[in-house]
């Protein structure tokens, strides 16, 4: 290795680094600083210009506007009564055109989705709140705004390791930067299970909140975990909401954290 690249390596790994922990910002919702490097603003252009591909992997928008009604008209009373309201996101809840696929999602700025296939499975309003407050939990947690600055950090950092280790004279060293990406991807995944049960958490806030059973959440797990077992294999909800070991009990937790002297009588189940 010349000293020269080892010298740029160490420059742009301090770049990244010294850019990734200057950059932090206080989140009134989950009373959290977090190390993001983008604007609310930025996150809404983000999601909107990723809405439509997302949209057109799960078939489109669905044409039964009866249920789109019905999945607006639970967001919205969400985002009416929570604390939802008082950020720039301006939410918006897309049913997507795919019967075969169970799962929900959200972009960075508001965007949320659920596949019909998942609606279908859903018992009661309450569950739909409990996934659609659960995808808002992602959005007013900036998650996405996190997830971006972690992996610009690790691009800086890969790019660094590239620098450093690259041996134009052994043709192996270029597995160096796989090695680098995959820990980075390792990384990811790490704080990816956090986020999830951050976003139950505040699912149950959010759903409670609106006047729903936060016990539906637990439906949903339920039902998620009644369609794998029939058809041998995970959901995709489970793929891209990675299934942490208990994560019912978690929930179950978070009720009591939140309602310490029992949930309320008379919400919609």
């Amino acid at each position: 290795m010349s000293r020269g690249r080892l010298i740029i390596a160490i420059v742009i790994a301090a770049i990244a680094l010294i850019g990734y922990f200057a950059k932090q910002e206080y989140n009134p919702i989950t009373g959290e600083k977090q190390h993001i490097g983008i604007t609310p603003e930025q996150e809404i252009a983000l999601g909107l210009q990723a809405a439509p591909e997302m949209e057109q992997q799960y078939g489109g928008l669905s044409p039964d506007s009866q249920s789109q009604a019905l999945v607006d008209k639970v967001g919205q009373r969400i985002v009416s009564s929570t604390k939802a309201k008082e950020t720039p996101y301006k939410f918006e809840f897309h049913l997507l055109d795919d019967d075969n696929v169970l799962n929900a999602f959200a972009l960075p700025g508001g965007q949320v989705f659920i596949t019909s296939g998942l609606l279908k499975k859903l018992q009661t309003e309450g569950q739909l709140a409990g996934v659609l407050g659960h995808e808002m939990g992602h959005v007013v947690a900036r998650h996405g705004a996190e997830h971006i600055a972690k992996t610009q950090l690790t691009q800086g950092l890969t790019g660094a390791a590239v620098i450093a280790t690259y041996d134009p004279n052994n043709p192996n060293s270029r597995y160096s930067a796989a090695v680098a990406a995959l820990i980075g991807q390792l990384v990811s995944l790490r704080f990816s299970r956090e986020d999830e049960l951050q976003a139950d958490k505040l699912g149950v806030r959010f759903t409670g909140e609106s006047g729903y059973d936060p016990h539906a959440m637990i439906g949903v797990m339920e039902i998620l975990d009644a369609a794998s077992k029939g058809q041998g294999r995970q959901p995709e909800f489970f793929s891209t909401h990675p299934n942490p070991d208990h994560r019912i009990e978690r929930i179950q937790e978070a009720i009591k954290e939140i309602y310490p002297q029992g949930v309320p009588e008379g919400l919609t189940p």
